[in-house]
């Protein structure tokens, strides 16, 4: 259908009946002033509100699995000290040069 013929035949018949007496005065005006008056959406209110009802669920799987943790125990061989293990493999490479020097 052709949009400019509707357009015209809408515009045709609304000319054709007038507004009753039963419309208040200026009553287009205060529609469009509450229209306007509307608050903007607040995108970052949407974000928080999210993020705020994740945040019971992370706590409470945090919890979960930190009791889990603590009253399972070792079930598995003692673990060495990472600490160590790791100043051991930086360090390898000046325990090697140093060795060198010695040697020469």
């Amino acid at each position: 259908m052709n949009l400019q013929k509707l357009q015209d035949r809408l515009l045709a018949v609304a000319r054709a009946n007038p507004p009753s007496d039963q419309v208040p005065y200026a009553f287009e005006n205060r529609v469009m002033a509450h229209l306007a008056a509307r608050p903007a959406l607040d995108e970052w209110g949407f974000w928080a509100r999210g993020l705020w009802r994740a945040a019971a669920p992370c706590v409470a799987i945090t919890l979960l699995f930190s009791a889990w943790s603590f009253f399972a125990g070792p079930t598995r061989a003692p673990v060495n000290n990472l600490s160590q293990e790791i100043d051991n493999t930086v360090l390898a490479a000046v325990d090697q040069e140093s060795s060198v020097d010695w040697v020469r």
